[in-house]
């Protein structure tokens, strides 16, 4: 059985145009877990007509975003023409490699009518070889997510396998990642990772346990490459966990906000290259600009 090496109560914080995150991965409590480097919890919040926000134009380069949605919508878009929609149970698997400039915003319906709005983001490292590869999407609907059932458990396997059933979406590296849903009439819940993964464990409803260990909702477990074995309860009628591991890459990190890559001088090459327009841009940035400072105006109002 893997050990738990440390747990984290996820802080909350603002990111992105000002939305509300809880983040148990890429703050000073743990900065990665390689070759993860953060995970966003985009809380369960209710927009009234006007408020949703979003990530208006940044740049990407050296890694992977994967963002999952559980309520809501999203409108991407980004510097190579690559545009879409995401809404409750899809996922985008974004290789922004060599370098984007990447806009997600609250989809239209949101921002008109308001509504639910909750969804995670995972940003997973990529080698040193991989850095500069051309960019790549995947955008995957729920239909092309393949969950495994039974009476008490439903696991969507967004990447890697689960009991014989493996994902469709492609990695560059090993990486598992599994939305479990554990209804106490199940039981325990025991199954294997890969050996040598680094894992983590984050309870995003309900409470559980984890290893025989208490993990309340919004706290997250890591354990590192010994053992193979997860243990999962629910401590409720039912809990919702996040599983999210990979084979560690054991390679230098140099991370300055949306850019991460072995060296400083890669880092510095990579902002000369984002402020010299080799990333591209996207038309409209000044519409999503105002967008977003009119819903943070929206927002005030409405608390007053």
């Amino acid at each position: 059985m893997k050990s738990i090496f440390k747990t984290i109560n996820a802080p909350v914080q603002k990111e992105g145009g000002g939305f509300q995150v809880r983040r148990p991965l890429g703050s000073i409590r743990l900065d990665r877990w390689d070759p993860l480097l953060l995970l966003d919890h985009m809380a369960p919040v209710y927009y009234k007509p006007g408020e949703a926000v979003g990530a208006p134009d940044h740049p990407h380069r050296g890694f992977e975003t994967v963002t999952y949605i559980i309520d809501g919508g999203i409108d991407h878009f980004d510097s190579q023409g690559n545009k879409g929609y995401l809404t409750s149970g899809w996922v985008q698997w974004l290789t922004t490699g060599s370098g984007v400039v990447h806009a997600e915003m609250p989809s239209k319906a949101l921002l008109k009518n308001g509504g639910q709005s909750e969804g995670f983001q995972l940003w997973v490292n990529l080698p040193r070889k991989d850095k500069m590869c051309p960019p790549r999407y995947q955008d995957t609907p729920p239909t092309n997510i393949p969950i495994v059932r039974e009476n008490g458990l439903q696991v969507k396997v967004i990447a890697g396998e689960f009991k014989g059933t493996t994902a469709k979406i492609e990695t560059k590296i090993p990486i598992i990642y599994l939305d479990i849903w554990l209804n106490k009439i199940y039981g325990p819940l025991e199954f294997s990772v890969p050996a040598g993964f680094n894992i983590m464990v984050y309870c995003w409803r309900g409470n559980g346990k984890v290893q025989d260990h208490a993990l309340p909702e919004y706290q997250a477990a890591f354990m590192d490459t010994n053992g193979d074995l997860i243990k999962l309860e629910s401590s409720l009628d039912e809990s919702r966990f996040l599983i999210i591991g990979g084979q560690p890459l054991n390679e230098p990190v140099k991370r300055y906000g949306p850019i991460v890559m072995c060296t400083n001088e890669e880092i510095e090459q990579a902002f000369e290259d984002y402020h010299n327009g080799t990333f591209g841009n996207i038309t409209g940035y000044e519409q999503r600009s105002q967008q977003t400072a009119a819903a943070l105006q929206t927002q005030k109002l409405n608390m007053k």
